[in-house]
């Protein structure tokens, strides 16, 4: 069985943000990289916001787009 990341960034919403999973459980809706640093910072997954590896297919998992897909909201 192939093991997942612990760190899951799932597909754009309508809204325009991401959900994002750390271990199964959701912590947040991010609406940009610095959002998804955050959220791992306080799930104790990496130190430093600004330190964190978020290439890195082994901590975390982009479904439905890359570290650069945010799309804009609707107006």
């Amino acid at each position: 069985m192939t093991e997942h990341p612990p760190v899951i960034v799932h597909p754009p919403t309508p809204s325009g943000g991401r959900r994002v999973t750390v271990r199964g459980q959701i912590v947040g809706l991010a609406h940009g990289r610095g959002d998804v640093a955050e959220f791992l910072r306080r799930a104790g997954v990496a130190g430093q916001a600004e330190d964190i590896a978020l290439d890195d297919p082994r901590l975390v998992e982009w479904r439905g787009g890359s570290l650069d897909d945010w799309p804009m909201p609707p107006a």
